[in-house]
């Protein structure tokens, strides 16, 4: 799947960086060089003119991009599990009692242990990625993971009690 992105240089400003969508739709995302940004929707019948704009803190673009990130990776996920036969994805909740909350993902040993993939956590409003075996996992946290129906049980057993 192609996406038209168009860069065009602001003097003085920075750069825009535009998608344009299937619909026709262009959307661009500012970037000044004060390292200020700013999301644009630009208007249907004027592609120079911007409808609406919107700043965004640093804290806001990254939450954005995150967001989006991990909407397009579960997309791809559920995807995958409707091509793959016996592949699977859960949602499961870290539970307060479980003896991996304060601690990092590399405790679990999820992998070694029960051959499932941790894709994703989300915490609260933040979804996190990919996560490394240093992820800091806490009680609440929602954690994402890829495997056969089997091994997703497993890892459920293993968050909610610990190894064996």
């Amino acid at each position: 799947m192609s996406v038209r992105v168009e860069r065009v240089d602001l003097p003085g400003i920075g750069t825009r960086h535009d998608v344009i969508t299937s619909a026709g739709r262009r959307i661009g995302v500012v970037s000044h060089r004060t390292g200020e940004r700013e999301l644009a929707i630009f208007d249907l019948d004027d592609p120079d003119s911007a409808a609406d704009s919107i700043d965004l803190s640093d804290s806001e673009a990254s939450a954005l991009a995150d967001i989006l990130g991990a909407s397009v990776m579960l997309g791809q996920l559920l995807g995958i599990q409707e091509q793959a036969g016996g592949l699977a994805t859960e949602q499961l909740v870290l539970p307060t009692s479980s003896p991996y909350a304060g601690g990092v993902l590399g405790d679990t040993k999820a992998r070694t242990r029960t051959s499932t993939s941790i894709v994703a956590i989300v915490r609260g409003t933040v979804v996190i990625p990919s996560p490394t075996p240093m992820t800091p996992l806490q009680a609440g946290d929602t954690i994402i993971a890829v495997g056969t129906r089997s091994g997703l049980d497993s890892l459920a057993q293993l968050l909610n009690s610990g190894p064996g």
